[in-house]
């Protein structure tokens, strides 16, 4: 198996993903809102499992060992040096759930569940009963723990799958038609605009392709695990479809109460 056949085989998905209904919703800032308001949650557990990628593929224990393979290392290290410590827009070192979060509040998006929920996981609670303490949406719940279920899994070769096709070869596309169709290139939306292009920077030019050679040095020749990375793969696009149908079943509820 190849790169190319796992792609072809996840076109039609990526395809699904990228004409999703949901992208013409964003029609206003209230909408901007509601979406953002759940997407945050997809943007907090990418931190967990790109941190589980660095556990697994750099040496985080004591005493220090040489890694097996460096080049892997230093693309995971990139990211995370990037992701928990990138520039915002007024050169202040920044994370990138930080940067979100400073958005969220620019227009006036609720960051209450959000960092309720993080105060939950900091005091000890379980992602699910956190999940439920803060009252998340189905979908939103099912897919944060649908991200810990493959982390859960130890398996170097799944995690990656999840990062690079549910998350970091997806986001480009992603947040392309987010920007081309809701409109936020106006001041109102300045920090979030920041935000998406810094993504599309770097995860379009740098981190996609790089992550794709990951996948490709975690299986080698070992068949059993390519299979698992288009299973992997195949569900994290469909966990991330049903995130869309929830958020845009959402913004569409609330316009219906506003009618």
């Amino acid at each position: 198996m190849t790169i190319d056949y796992l792609e072809k085989e996840l076109a039609l998905l990526r395809e699904e993903l990228n004409n999703h209904k949901l992208y013409s919703t964003l029609s206003s800032i209230e909408d901007i809102r509601i979406f953002m308001e759940q997407h945050v949650f997809a943007v907090w557990d990418f931190m967990s499992l790109l941190k589980a990628l660095q556990n697994h593929l750099t040496t985080t224990t004591l005493p220090w060992t040489p890694v097996s393979n460096p080049s892997t290392s230093r693309f995971i290290n990139e990211i995370v040096l990037g992701e928990e410590s990138d520039i915002n827009e007024l050169g202040e070192p920044k994370s990138h759930f930080g940067m979100y979060l400073d958005a969220m509040k620019q227009i006036d998006a609720s960051t209450f569940q959000i960092e309720k929920f993080i105060t939950q996981i900091q005091n000890g609670i379980l992602i699910k009963d956190a999940s439920n303490a803060v009252s998340l949406i189905s979908e939103t719940s099912k897919f944060i723990n649908f991200t810990f279920d493959i982390i859960n899994t130890n398996e170097p070769h799944k995690i990656a799958s999840a990062f690079t096709f549910g998350r970091e070869d997806l986001i480009p596309d992603m947040f392309f038609q987010i920007i081309n169709q809701s409109k936020t290139s106006n001041n109102t939306y300045s920090k979030l605009t920041y935000y998406l292009k810094r993504h599309i920077e770097l995860d379009g030019d740098e981190h996609g392709p790089l992550s794709l050679k990951m996948i490709e040095e975690l299986c080698g020749d070992d068949s059993a695990k390519w299979n698992d990375v288009l299973e992997v793969a195949k569900n994290a696009l469909q966990q991330r479809i049903l995130l869309w149908n929830g958020i845009e079943e959402l913004i569409n509820s609330k316009k219906l109460i506003e009618i």
